[in-house]
């Protein structure tokens, strides 16, 4: 008996020791889209691509980077509606958090919390694993610019730069060629958009580009405008 025969079932090991709905899981997150992000020394920058598959879809409320706390901020690929559940149940967390102790929730324990919650749905019967990789920006309680990864099966990793989603072989490849150790802040954002860029169909503009930052200065997540993001691309060219 093959591993196939272990396919439909979440709590059950295959004989080689996989879950393999985490590994189909994974597979939805490889044919998202493409959304990256690059940790600087004065903050962090979470970027992805917004394409539609037609000019007749209206994406003025469609959003990808969402920020979760004053000072973080998410982006995923993979299946967007299983995003907005684990989006609001980060919100609630961190206002939790905030009642309780009257700060704001730092960054790495709110990917610790969001990491639990996409485990408990690897062990748990009548359920599916998140279909969503996530990168989480943002300053954390030392001071510090972060950009963590979590992954459908809850697992978690501290990232200097990073790709997930449909080309994410090629970004990180790209990523790891032009990253430096004393890159700031806005050499970031436009390595992003030129990582982007690589595996981009069509081109790009401030409308089919998300960017989200955070600056070691204020420890605030912004979006960007589109404007913003135009006149970023006008300079790489």
């Amino acid at each position: 008996m093959g591993d196939s025969a272990y396919s439909f079932s979440l709590t059950t090991f295959s004989r080689t020791g996989k879950l393999l709905q985490i590994e189909y899981a994974l597979n939805a997150v490889a044919n998202g889209r493409t959304a990256l992000g690059i940790a600087a020394t004065d903050g962090v920058v979470i970027a992805t691509d917004k394409k539609f598959s037609s000019s007749l879809v209206e994406g003025e409320g469609v959003q990808k980077v969402e920020r979760i706390t004053g000072g973080s901020g998410f982006v995923y690929s993979g299946v967007g509606p299983d995003y907005r559940v684990l989006v609001r149940k980060a919100r609630k967390s961190a206002q939790a958090y905030y009642r309780e102790y009257n700060e704001t929730k730092p960054v790495g324990q709110l990917v610790k919390s969001t990491a639990s919650v996409m485990q408990e749905y690897t062990q748990s019967g009548g359920v599916r694993p998140f279909g969503v990789s996530l990168l989480v920006a943002g300053i954390d309680s030392d001071g510090a610019p972060r950009l963590f990864q979590v992954d459908p099966s809850g697992a978690y990793f501290g990232w200097k730069a990073t790709a997930i989603g449909k080309n994410y072989v090629n970004a990180k490849n790209f990523l790891e060629k032009r990253y430096q150790e004393d890159m700031e802040l806005e050499d970031a954002i436009h390595t992003a958009l030129l990582t982007l860029r690589e595996g981009f169909e069509g081109e790009m503009n401030g409308k089919n580009i998300e960017v989200g930052v955070v600056s070691k200065s204020d420890g605030v997540f912004r979006l960007l405008t589109p404007e913003q993001i135009q006149d970023y691309l006008d300079e790489a060219n």
